[in-house]
């Protein structure tokens, strides 16, 4: 029997569609003791769309303790600070109670975030926030991006003009703090208690889209748009945060009636295609990731597990 060392963390990353979920299950059920998956997907944190943002069914979510899935309402935001402050609560709890928590998911900025630390930006007050945004909806983010480049040039070359949430973030944090934002991120981040293993997950992207195709048919049939009825029921804002995930907008679309099912289909696997190469981009800079396609659960797991364990113990 081996011993799990202390202080490591497994992390299953890679592009939506790639097979996390499985393999993060995989590595559970492989472990020598109790182990809980802990959520690392922005669009999984809704509790209104299990089904559209690919949540793990409730019969796996029954083998092992899955955590910060589906908690969310649509009204609500989770930006990275935040989930790093709730995920790194869960790993430590996971940890006192004598568990292993396995890092599953594909949003490269809570991974960051948590693994990292982000800089300490206060919160910002509300209503900056909010005028803010009513400008940027008035003027467009490229107006706001020029006063961005004139009050902190350094964070402005970073970004893309029409990048409306990081301008409108910046300018919030320059009007709540008096501090430019570039100066904030230059302030070190305290660096998580705990070591990450981390494993990726991809494949060829002809075989990513096939996936991606075959997966969108199944949440079709499965009742993706009923439940993108019950959820625009219950949060009947297109603006709300939680409609941002890819998929959302296209059926809410849809439902409106500005354009047809097989436009609606099209339009959302393209979406989610050039997703996924976002992620892969993102994580590929990752060097410490070792990478494994889906039929490599076997090896996958084998590597995690001579990360994660020690010498056999001595029974005698």
């Amino acid at each position: 029997m081996k011993q799990l060392r202390p202080g490591f963390l497994p992390c299953v990353l890679g592009p939506t569609g790639a097979g996390k979920t499985a393999a993060a299950l995989a590595l559970a059920e492989a472990l020598p003791g109790p182990a809980r998956v802990l959520n690392a997907d922005s669009r999984q944190v809704y509790r209104d769309l299990p089904l559209l943002t690919a949540q793990p069914p409730p019969e796996d979510q029954a083998r092992f303790p899955h955590l910060l899935y589906g908690f969310l309402p649509l009204t609500e935001r989770l930006g990275a600070g935040e989930y790093a402050r709730l995920a790194g609560a869960a790993v430590r709890e996971t940890l006192e109670a004598g568990a292993l928590p396995i890092l599953a998911g594909g949003t490269g900025l809570y991974v960051r975030a948590l693994l990292s630390g982000l800089a300490p930006i206060p919160p910002v007050p509300a209503d900056i926030l909010q005028d803010l945004q009513a400008e940027c909806a008035a003027l467009g983010s490229p107006a706001l991006y020029a006063l961005l480049r004139r009050e902190d040039p350094e964070y402005a070359a970073r970004i893309h003009p029409r990048d409306p949430q990081r301008v409108v973030r910046a300018l919030a944090v320059l009007r709540a703090t008096g501090i430019p934002f570039s100066r904030w991120h230059a302030v070190p981040a305290a660096p998580a208690p705990f070591r990450p293993v981390k494993v990726g997950v991809d494949l060829p992207p002809a075989e990513l889209e096939d996936r991606l195709r075959r997966r969108l048919e199944a949440m079709l049939a499965a009742g993706a748009l009923e439940e993108i009825r019950r959820a625009s029921a219950l949060c009947p804002d297109p603006g709300a945060p939680g409609w941002t995930g890819i998929g959302c907008r296209e059926l809410l679309r849809h439902l409106a009636g500005e354009m047809d099912e097989a436009a609606c289909r099209s339009l959302w696997l393209r979406n989610t295609r050039a997703y996924a190469k976002r992620q892969r981009t993102w994580f590929r800079r990752d060097r410490e990731i070792v990478w494994f396609s889906p039929d490599e659960t076997s090896a996958l797991v084998e590597y995690v597990l001579e990360k994660l364990t020690s010498s056999p113990l001595n029974c005698s």
